[in-house]
This record gives C-alpha cells, structure tokens and sequence, in this order.
C-alpha cells in the first residue's frame, strides 16, 4: 500500500493503474470497478482544473468511456462538464479544493474500496513467515515426491530442486549426497496424512467449498458429478478451496452490471463526501431502528402458517392459513383486500394419489406464501401435491394462473427464479425431490439426491451462475445448478434436523437457522468461500418442540421467534442484541417476517391471528393511512388538501408502485453518480382524473390510460411561496430519468421538485409514498420566463426537457427561452414577434438531446 500511495500522491496515474492491474481489472467486481473510475475521474478533473481541454477529452474518450456501457446518463454528465468554466459550477463538485487535498481524500476512499475488495484480501499486508519457512515447504514438497517413486530408497538421491525427485533403479549408480537435507523422508509405504484446516464444521474431505463447485459450474455441464465432487490428489482443504475458487465468481457481488452499478453510489452524504463516497454505504442504526413496538393484532381466523410482505408496496402482507386459505392485508388500513379459500381447481388433472388422499382427508393446509420479485404473482405451497400461482392486480385482484400437482405427498416449499432470465417456480417435497417448473406448467428440472424429504430451498444467483440450495429432514444441506449433473455440494447442517437458509438483502451474506431433533436452536452465519460457518449467535434458551423461524432485514439484523419472544441480533455480533414480547400472546415459537425495507415486522399470535410491529420509520409511514385516531381504517372520500412540500403527506396510504422505478438516480439534475438513469417516458403521459369512481373500472388494454380512482394514489402538494403574486400551476412534466418534477407556473417561474433516496425511497424515483423537496442551485437562481405583456388567459404555457434532463425549453406568453439544469442560467432567448399569437408548442429533437 505504501507504493500504491506514493503514486496517487505523486498523480502518477499510468503507474498506479499498472500496479492495480496486477491484482484486479476494471471489470472484475464492483469494488474494482469503482476504483479504476474513481482514479479516472481525479485524472479527468485534474485536466479540467489545468484547462487543458484536448487532455480532458482524451481521457474522455480513452479512459471513461468504458463505464458509459454501464451507465450512459453518467458519462454524458461528465461530458458536460467540458461546458463550464470551472468544474465546480457543478453543486456535487462545489466543493473540490486543490489537487492535493483531492488526491488525499481520493486516497482515503480507494483504500477503503481496496480494504472491502475481496480480490484483495490477505494481499494487503505482507505475512508473516516462520522461520525455515522455505526449508519446511521444500521437504513437505519432496516427502511428496518420494512417496510416488515407484522404487523408494531408504536414502533418497535429490541432485537438483528444478526437476521432481525420482529414485534411480536399484543398480543404478549412486549419486552425490544431498545438497538440500530432507526432514523425516518416511520409508516406502509410510502413510502421508494430509495437512488439514481446523473449522468449526469441517465438510466432508472430498467435498468441494461452497464457492468452489460455483467457480467450476461453467466447466462442469458436460462433466460427470464425481469428477467435480472430487480430487485424486489428497489436498490440503485450504488448498483446495483455492484450487477450486475463481475470485470473481467466489467472492461475487452483484449479479447484473445495474445492480453492480448501484452499489458505487452513496446515500445520504453531504455535497463534500458526494465525489469520493464509501464503499459500501450502510445505514447507522440503533437499537431504536428494530420494530418493537406493536402497531395492531388482526385476526386471521385459522393458525397463520406463512406470511410474506409485498416487495414494493411495503404495508401489503400476504397471509397463508392451515385451513388452506390464502388473505391479503393492507396492514396500514387493517383492511382485507381478497381472502381466498382452498379449492381445486381442475381435479381431473390431479394424480390418482391425490385424489385418494383427498377422499380420506379433505383437510387441506398452507405450507408456504410467497411473491414473485415483481410483485404480481403469488405462490402457494400445500401440504398435499399441490401448488396454485395467483395473478395479482392492484387493489384487490386476483386470478388463476397454474395449479401444479407438483409431488408425492407435502409440498414443504415454493420459491420464483430467474434462470436464463426466464421466470420460474421452484419447489421441493415430501418425495426428496426439488422440481423446477416454467410458467406453464412444464417440468423444466427434477433434482434428485437427498435422501429425505426435501425441508426447504433457497434459490439464489452470484454474477452469471444460478443456483439452489437445499435442506433435507436428515440434516443435508445440498446445492443445485440448473442442469442434470447433480448437487454440488453435501454437507450436515448444525443441529441435522430442520433448516432454513436465507441471503442478506444485498445477496452478499448467507445465513441458517434450524433445530436438532432434540430441540437445540442454531442461528448461523456461513462462510462461502471455506464452506464452513463464520459465526453462531447465542441467546436460544429453551428446548424447542417445533423448528425455530427467522427472518433477515437491511443487511444487518437477524430475528428469530423462540420462548414467546421475537429475538434480535445485529449480523456481526453473535450475542443477542435485543429481544421483545410484544404486549405477549406470541406462540412458544412465533413466525415472523420482515417487510422490504425492514421497519414493519409480522408475528404470529397464539389467538390465529398476527400482530405487526414497526419502528419510528414504519410508524411514521403507517400514520399516512390514519385520520385523528391511530391506524384508523381510511374510508372518508377523497379531499383535496394542501400540504408543504417540506412537510408530511396528506393524502392517506401512498402506494409504492407509483412512479416505481428499477435504477437508483442521481440526487439532483447536476450530480455525476455512477448509476444508470431509467427514463420512463409513458409517466409524462398519465392523465389522472380528479372524478372518484365507487365502481371497478374495466380491465385496461396496455396501450389505454387507467385512471386513478383510488385515494391512496394520490399525493397533493403546493408551490412554495415566491416574492411575486400567488400563481397556479400550469404545467407540469416528469424528468425523463423520473427522479424529479418540473412544475411551470402562471406567473412563469418554474419549480422542481426532487426525490431523495434514503430507506424509504432506496431507488430514489419519483414515488407517491415519499414527499419530494424543493431543489435549487447553490446559486439560489430561479428559472424564470418572460411573460411579456401577454394576457395570461391568453398564454399557452408550454415546457420540453432535452433527453438527458440537462436543458430544459420553456414560454410562458413571451420569449421561448433555455434553460441549463445544472445551473438553472437561461442559455438562450428566442423572440418570434408580438405579432404571432401565443399558442406554442415546444419539442425537443430527441437526436440532439
């Protein structure tokens, strides 16, 4: 690292990218990435600061082009700072100094990306070596050696170390006494035990590491299972995982280059951090941020069995019951949305065995609940054969899509996938199968090897490689890619019973909970790369008689529910952190599940029903749906009413999926952030009605306008006052990256207003449940047009934004005028005559941006 920072200090930038290079390339992880567009970018500014342009462009176009694959909207950012005088006209760059505290603070930043880099673990600081540390591994080397020659001497004859050591036959010649000693060479026939690392749970000795079957699965299609599941060579099991790793498939990160792109932008920094942030931007919590406090009990009217909140409407919860009904809750108004009962749907499609099993007992259980990630279908699990797939439309909508006789006897689980980008459902049984369906309904896989009922499973996907981990009643624990080959791994679980595995929101960490049939509770986390566990928790107190449940939120809290109680751990400690009862009437072991963003938690109730829980944030967001009593079901028409944009919502019950968005945004028009802007072009078409309708409306084609009929879709807010006379608002039109929204006045000044990203608004789009704030230049400018001596009534106020959101074309009765975003400095005036009548309509040429 010393050389490294020398080289950064001395702005030798061809240097340092060469000694970087022979540890990463550019597009090995999103650590790395990071690093090189970081180095990058101080070389580009540094130019700019010299005013030397021709450099500037050249790193340009040499240098930060490769990211524009990535992200476009940040390299035409950066490309529009060779438009300004000084870079620093740009708000997020306001604050960079010389060139010497900037390379300080760059340092400082890239050592932190190096630190977190996985590609560079135990590369940082030069280890430490025993004494005859070299003489140790020679004689080890050589004892190997001489345990193959197929004519062992008792006195080997070793001339050279640059060739592998043979013994000569037995009338061969004898040769020069040994220049390098052998330490103990064993005689022929000796045993040689190999070296082996000590684990808390050490995987069988043939077995590949978790990360290592991953790293070979590319390889490994054609190739027979037992090829890959094991070595003819007895190699050390620290050796092996590194034999068998690839670093970037090992120490994966984010599986698509947008979500590698979302992780190099930070949150919730100041204008100063913005240019260099972390590199890994978490949150800091407290205690206080857990959902402890209990918000309501709602009844169900059967034993919750499974639950599962929405992925983007954070206060829907779906509700699976062992009286086979399935309800969803809007947990906000305590409200119902649809309770579906259990019924077949087409039993002469079902096997034989079900309906023989069905005939002698009707009752019909609920083993699983799940959303798809895009929130539109639903899977249910049953305790006999069978699997239903539910449609879901807003509000309250459902329809049949598949019912799967999926296997003999309990389906324990039900879970969607993405393989080869294709939406499937994966299950597993009482039969020991795991079965993989596509939305037909057609079998695609069927993975057979455990030996037991198959428990539960957990699909995942690390970069490119898509995969499944298992767990069986016997203990096992096996992984699945999507082929014929079989499971790439086998190990015992802690506890060898019931086990649940779960992935940290961001992917990156693995965590198990079960019980042993004697009732111990093990909560663990798993080290991939070794295929052992990283660390226990403690703080499970009794025997158990059922199998401990957890659940997993914001990448640093785990929850499990054990002796009527909801427990809390932070994810890097392994003592407890917290526990709760929630106002009792939990279950010995209640069921728990945390919503999204991880502020509403559900739990179930000994009375069949579930309680919901939240902190200060999912407090605040469940007031949204309350008048003057708390959490009182919204039912009074809808009532325009206005409201700051600085305060909090009016409007109650703000959905999500509003103006939702799948790429994180830069926080202001002028931001250069390495993430890729999503442009939704059809939200600046949406008309939405004022009339509130009692009636469902029809089912809309995909190229008609819906209209907005419920209140909790609606937001209201009002222009913040200016110096001139009160005006309404005119106009208005979304950003084309949808982060933000232009409002255009009658006394011609226009507004925008943006989204932050933060917890709730983690994509930082344009979204009816957050409010947005007023955003204006350091500069304190306003983008006012000239009205002229145009009689309003008469004006056609008209606004256009360029395609990359950067000038903004705007009338008001009078001159047509451009505005720049970054700055908001009027760029041109355009004057036609007051001859012509204002009717204007204003069009931006989208090949001109």
């Amino acid at each position: 690292m010393k050389y490294f920072e020398e080289k950064v200090h001395a702005g030798e930038w061809d240097e340092v990218e060469k000694y970087l290079s022979g540890f990463t390339k550019v597009d090995d992880n999103r650590y790395s990435m990071k690093i090189f567009f970081e180095i990058r970018k101080q070389k580009y500014l540094e130019a700019l600061d010299r005013h030397d342009r021709a450099k500037a462009v050249d790193i340009l176009v040499k240098d930060l082009k490769v990211f524009s694959t990535f992200n476009e909207e940040l390299y035409k950012e950066i490309t529009q700072l060779l438009t300004l005088e000084n870079f620093r006209e740009n708000e997020q760059l306001s604050k960079y100094g010389d060139t010497k505290s900037a390379r300080s603070i760059m340092l400082i930043e890239l050592k932190k990306l190096i630190e977190a880099n996985p590609l560079f673990r135990e590369k940082l600081v030069f280890p430490t070596l025993k004494a005859s540390r070299l003489r140790t591994l020679i004689n080890q080397s050589l004892n190997w050696q001489h345990q193959l020659c197929k004519n062992p001497r008792p006195n080997p004859d070793i001339k050279t170390l640059f060739t592998d050591h043979t013994c000569a036959p037995p009338n061969g010649a004898r040769a020069s006494p040994v220049s390098v000693p052998l330490a103990a060479v064993p005689k022929a026939g000796a045993t040689y035990p190999p070296l082996t690392a000590h684990t808390p749970f050490q995987p069988p000795p043939a077995g590949p590491s978790l990360a290592g079957w991953m790293a070979n699965a590319a390889a490994t299609s054609s190739v027979p299972s037992a090829v890959v599941a094991a070595s003819s060579l007895p190699v050390p099991a620290n050796q092996a995982v590194q034999i068998l790793k690839r670093p970037t498939i090992a120490d994966y990160q984010s599986a698509e280059s947008e979500q590698l792109m979302k992780r190099l932008r930070p949150s919730g920094h100041g204008v100063d951090e913005a240019t260099y942030p972390s590199p890994i931007p978490q949150p800091s919590w407290s205690v206080e941020d857990l959902p402890r406090t209990v918000v309501c009990t709602l009844p169900q009217g059967s034993s919750v069995t499974s639950m599962d909140f929405h992925p983007s409407r954070h206060t829907l919860l779906l509700v699976g019951s062992a009286n086979g009904e399935i309800t969803l809750w809007e947990v906000g108004l305590r409200e119902r949305l649809f309770s579906k009962p259990f019924k077949i749907w087409d039993t002469q499609a079902c096997s034989p065995q079900f309906q023989n099993s069905v005939v002698k007992d009707s009752s019909m259980s609920i083993n699983r609940v799940t959303w798809n990630p895009d929130g539109d279908l639903i899977g249910v699990a049953f305790t006999k054969h069978l699997i239903h797939l539910h449609a879901y439309q807003q509000p309250n909508e459902t329809r049949q899509v598949l019912e799967i006789d999926a296997h003999s006897g309990g389906v324990n689980d039900i879970a969607f996938s993405r393989p080869n980008k294709q939406l499937c459902v994966v299950t597993c049984g009482d039969d020991k199968l795991i079965k993989v369906w596509d939305m037909q309904g057609q079998k695609l896989f069927s993975f057979e090897g455990h030996e037991a009922p198959v428990y539960s499973i957990c699909p995942h996907h690390k970069e490119s490689i898509q995969f499944i981990f298992s767990t069986s009643l016997d203990g096992k624990i096996k992984a699945w890619l999507y082929d014929n080959v079989g499971s790439r791994v086998d190990y015992d679980a802690p506890g060898k019973w019931c086990t649940t595995m779960l992935y940290s929101a961001d992917g990156t960490r693995l965590f198990s909970c079960g019980t042993s049939k004697e009732g111990d509770s093990y909560l663990v986390e798993w080290n991939e790369s070794e295929g052992s566990i990283k660390r226990t928790y403690s703080g499970f107190r009794k025997k158990a008689s059922g199998v401990v449940q957890f659940d997993t939120a914001q990448n640093h809290i785990l929850a499990a529910g054990e002796d009527n109680q909801i427990k809390f751990w932070d994810v890097d400690n392994t003592n407890m952190l917290s526990y709760t009862e929630a106002d009792g009437g939990l279950p010995s072991l209640p069921r728990l599940r945390f919503n999204k963003e991880g502020n509403l938690l559900a739990v179930t109730t000994m009375d069949n029903g579930f309680k919901i829980l939240a902190n200060a944030d999912g407090l605040r967001s469940l007031r949204t749906f309350g008048t003057t009593r708390p959490f009182e079901a919204f039912r009074v028409p809808y009532e325009v009413s206005s409201m700051k944009v600085s305060g909090a919502p009016v409007v109650a019950g703000i959905s999500p999926n509003i103006g939702r968005m799948d790429h994180i945004d830069r926080n202001s028009p002028a931001n250069p952030t390495p993430i890729m802007n999503g442009g939704d072009s059809a939200s600046r078409s949406i008309d939405i009605k004022p009339r509130i309708s009692e009636e469902k409306p029809d089912k809309a084609k995909p190229w008609e306008l819906m209209e907005v009929i419920n209140p909790q879709q609606c937001r209201v807010a009002t222009m913040p006052e200016t110096p001139d006379q009160p005006s309404k608002v005119v106009r208005l039109l979304y950003t084309n990256s949808g982060v933000g929204l232009l409002a255009l006045g009658s006394n011609a000044v226009q507004r925008l207003w943006k989204w932050s990203r933060n917890d709730q608004n983690p994509s930082g789009k344009a979204t009816a449940s957050v409010v947005p704030h007023h955003w204006q230049p350091n500069s304190g400018l306003v983008m006012t047009n000239d009205p002229a001596d145009t009689n309003p009534e008469e004006a056609v106020p008209c606004i256009a934004l360029s395609k990359n959101d950067s000038y903004v074309m705007s009338a008001c009765g009078g001159k047509v005028s451009l505005f720049n975003m970054m700055t908001f400095k009027v760029m041109l005036n355009i004057f036609f005559g007051k001859k012509i009548r204002i009717q204007e309509i204003l069009i931006v040429h989208p090949s001109r941006r």
